[in-house]
């Protein structure tokens, strides 16, 4: 269903109006070849936001021509330099929360508080890479036989390609772009198809901060692989980041291969999250909250499996639900909402599908299970209990507001459980034993474990998985290795 225009308020308007939506290639915005565009709809509206440029496989090469030419010239500005612009970006971001923020919500439908707390961890990435662009590791040694020196130095991998998820329209591109630009990486952007308007004005903060042209180019498009297959191709690109789904992410794994172009994966989860009899638990039932309904649910960290051990499992559930049962669905401009709509149809579409599947095979409803009104992509913040072993969400990732709950015994139980899926991204673990704390957390088979904590992304922390859930670290100190070359020098003693 489409709304008229008028559906959208005076301030909406500006705010959409101040978007660039043309491709960004060599520090121009120019529009695609063909002239083509593509639609961006309001999830909670079905209102046509704005069009976007629809570029084309032309267009992602002259993308690629700007950002090796462009290569040398980034590579040379002083880690000062590139500390500066970084600082600038943060503090651009932060100043521009509220448009930022309301871009967001229109574009992907997640309430405006939840937005705003994305802005502030988009910018933190860009503070916090100002300060690693300072600090390259070097050494300088005398060689183990005595007959020479060893000098170890660091330098830019080069051109790197983003492909970016929908669900986190400016933190994910923010995780990838801050510490290329303190490495010293040019970049093209692929962002996804959905929620591409936040990107091309993350893009125009950049450039007012001072990246040199060339050193960020966007590409917007219907179709991903007409645009990023050839560049991938392209031995002048070196390097490939990519966060969305496991089945992508193996193809493209595959399209890198040839070239045996650098790549890190974040890809998949199915977070387990564990509460315990010794649980406190107000702390269980928020972070589990927290855990579950970030984004909507529409997140790769979020809890896809509750795992509750029996002594608590009555109370925690009670609390949950009345929790969940108690959350405001609206769109994410309303006062007070607490759950906005999911991205689009086929995911709602997808959510109820996998409800289905578990109360047909005996899953209980302690609330929501249904879509809600019928404008826009809604679905009720939901908790299934009694959830069999053959239902498809606990090995499917739900992304969505879906809590499934089952209940354990003994703690040797509740880890084989959380590690029974191919994923291994996050995995929670609520206890006020802090020897069973860590012993459960060094035997989850996840990249990340929350422990009495039901957010603990950072980014001064590395974010990345295990198995199918990716490799490569997001974040932290390890977050610029991603985009660095190590090279030695041997010279004579």
């Amino acid at each position: 269903m489409t709304t008229s225009a008028s559906s959208l308020t005076a301030h909406e308007r500006e705010v959409l109006a101040g978007v660039p939506t043309d491709l960004l290639i060599n520090g121009q915005w120019r529009p695609a070849t063909g002239n083509g565009t593509v639609g961006v709809e309001d999830p909670a509206t079905g209102l046509e936001l704005a069009r976007v440029a629809d570029a084309t496989p032309q267009d992602a090469m002259a993308a690629l021509d700007a950002a090796h030419a462009g290569q040398a010239a980034m590579a040379e500005l002083s880690p000062r330099q590139r500390s500066t612009i970084l600082q600038r970006a943060a503090d651009l971001i932060t100043e521009h929360t509220e448009e930022l923020a309301l871009l967001m919500t229109l574009e992907l439908g997640k309430p405006l508080a939840e937005s705003r707390g994305e802005v502030a961890y988009g910018a933190s990435f860009f503070w916090w890479f100002s300060g690693e662009a300072v600090r390259f590791k070097g050494e300088f040694k005398q060689s183990a036989d005595g007959a020479g020196r060893t000098l170890v130095s660091r330098q830019p991998v080069g051109p790197s390609l983003f492909i970016t998820p929908w669900n986190f329209p400016l933190a994910m591109g923010a995780r990838k772009l801050a510490p290329a630009i303190a490495a010293g990486c040019t970049s093209i952007v692929k962002p996804a198809k959905l929620t591409p308007l936040t990107m091309l004005k993350l893009g125009q903060l950049l450039q007012e901060a001072g990246l040199p042209d060339g050193a960020l180019n966007i590409i917007t498009a219907a179709s991903a692989g007409s645009t990023t297959g050839p560049l991938i191709e392209d031995r002048r690109l070196k390097k490939l980041s990519f966060t969305g789904s496991t089945e992508v992410g193996q193809k493209l794994v595959e399209a890198a291969a040839p070239n045996l172009l650098r790549v890190s994966m974040e890809l998949g989860g199915n977070a387990p999250l564990i509460v315990f009899d010794d649980a406190d638990l107000d702390v269980a039932v928020e972070g589990a909250y927290q855990a579950k309904m970030r984004n909507g649910g529409e997140a790769c960290t979020s809890a896809n499996r509750i795992l509750v051990q029996s002594g608590i499992a009555d109370a925690f559930i009670e609390r949950f639900t009345a929790k969940m049962a108690a959350v405001k669905v609206g769109r994410g401009t309303e006062e007070g909402v607490g759950l906005g709509s999911m991205v689009d149809q086929d995911q709602v579409d997808k959510i109820a599908e996998l409800v289905d599947d578990a109360t047909a095979k005996g899953a209980k409803v302690a609330c929501g299970g249904t879509r809600v009104g019928t404008t826009g992509h809604f679905y009720a913040a939901t908790v299934l209990t009694d959830v069999p072993d053959d239902a498809r969400l606990l090995q499917e990732e739900i992304f969505g507001p879906v809590a499934p709950i089952r209940v354990f015994e003994e703690e040797s139980a509740a880890v084989d459980e959380a590690n029974a899926t191919e994923y291994g991204l996050i995995a929670y673990v609520f206890t006020q034993d802090l020897a069973r704390g860590h012993r459960v957390a060094a035997a989850l088979e996840s990249g990340m474990v929350g422990l009495n904590r039901g957010v603990i992304s950072s980014a001064d922390a590395p974010f990345g998985g295990v198995k199918h859930s990716g490799y490569g670290r997001e974040g932290g100190a390890e977050g610029i290795e991603e985009y660095l070359e190590t090279k030695y020098l041997s010279m004579p003693a």
